[in-house]
């Protein structure tokens, strides 16, 4: 072991009188020396982290540093690598050009692995705030902006070291983003409608007038569930499960009705006509006790009989009730009218239906007289 540091150390030494090849060792030497030294710094980072950091963490109420120190640990290790082995290239007697472009690719690796360590340890951030979002209002809309997110952050990354790298290699970058400013402006002149969606999809996604999940009623009058919330379009699901595909922008300037907002329970209307000279406190108490009798009809809030006009044939009703789950509206309502149909019958009340009496007057025949 000693004779190997007394030649490590004699070949340190080495002039240039002492021949080329020696030279040439003593510098690869070196560069070794530097790229092993960076190494065993990466390993005793990586270890630090690993161990300490995690000490650490475990004093913390969240676990976004635990997450943190997971995603970025490998990506802290090929950094400190990484730029030994810049270093190292740096540190050898190479031709010049050799030099630039071996420590140009060096470059670009570098810059690769420091925005990628920046973007994972972005979206591990993002994660961590939709998650915290999503158990702090129960919201699912949280997570349909995560992906939105995670790409502007990735594009805006992606961007920066792009900027980095073009600048580094003496590029005009003011140049580049004018003619980036132009396509773009082109691009946006020619894919306007598409863009319009793009930006009320955003709208939507902040505004949050629905969430998957919701039953709207579109300003058409059709009635569905949302199933997706894209950026160009929202997928709802109708009644008949047929799913229709409607443009955010279209969704953005139009009026809705959010059958489930601000809780879910829906509301549920059955309009009857009893005959005339009925007991409405009668009808009444029996259309409550048929909803009462259901067991999918909420008890707040309760649900009410109204007599609200008087009609050629008969003394109109409204049956009105709640249901906790939206879906369930229109089942509900079927075996409502059924009881109903049935109890009136026993409880002998009318149900009248219009009735018409058509008199015809016969013509007495003109007999001629003798």
């Amino acid at each position: 072991m000693n004779r190997f540091f007394s030649f490590i150390s004699q070949l340190l030494q080495t002039q240039e009188s002492d021949g080329v090849l020696l030279l040439w060792a003593k510098d690869i030497l070196g560069a070794l020396l530097i790229l092993a030294l960076f190494w065993v710094l990466s390993q005793l980072v990586v270890m630090m982290l690993n161990k300490w950091g995690r000490r650490l963490a475990r004093f913390t109420s969240t676990d976004l540093d635990d997450r943190l120190l997971q995603r970025i640990t490998p990506h802290v290790s090929r950094l400190m690598i990484m730029l030994g082995l810049y270093l190292a290239i740096r540190s050898l007697p190479l031709h010049e050009k050799l030099v630039v472009v071996v420590s140009g690719l060096l470059f670009i690796l570098l810059v690769i692995i420091v925005f990628n360590l920046l973007y994972h340890a972005l979206d591990e951030l993002l994660k961590w705030y939709v998650a915290g979002q999503q158990e702090a209002s129960n919201a699912t809309m949280s997570r349909q902006m995560l992906p939105v997110a995670e790409k502007i952050a990735s594009l805006f990354l992606m961007a920066t070291a792009l900027l980095i790298i073009f600048k580094h290699f003496n590029y005009d970058i003011f140049s580049l983003v004018t003619a980036l400013g132009i396509g773009s402006l082109a691009i946006g002149m020619a894919a306007k409608d598409t863009l319009a969606h793009m930006i009320s999809g955003f709208t939507l996604m902040l505004d949050r007038p629905f969430q998957i999940g919701d039953r709207i009623k579109l300003a058409n009058g059709q009635v569905g569930d949302v199933v997706d919330i894209g950026l160009r379009s929202t997928k709802i699901q109708g009644l008949d499960t047929t799913v229709m595909i409607i443009p955010n922008s279209d969704l953005c300037n139009s009026a809705l009705i959010n059958m489930v907002r601000p809780t879910m329970v829906t509301q549920g209307r059955i309009a009857v006509g009893v005959g005339y000279g009925s007991d409405m406190e009668h009808v009444k108490a029996v259309l409550l006790a048929i909803a009462e009798e259901n067991g999918e009809v909420v008890a707040e809030p309760p649900p009410l009989a109204l007599f609200t006009s008087f009609g050629d044939s008969s003394l109109n009703m409204l049956l009105l009730f709640w249901v906790g789950d939206p879906t369930r509206i229109a089942l509900v309502t079927d075996q409502l009218n059924c009881a109903i149909l049935r109890r009136f019958s026993e409880e002998r009340i009318e149900i009248p239906f219009p009735k018409r009496t058509v008199i015809m007057e016969k013509e007495q025949a003109l007999c001629p007289t003798e």
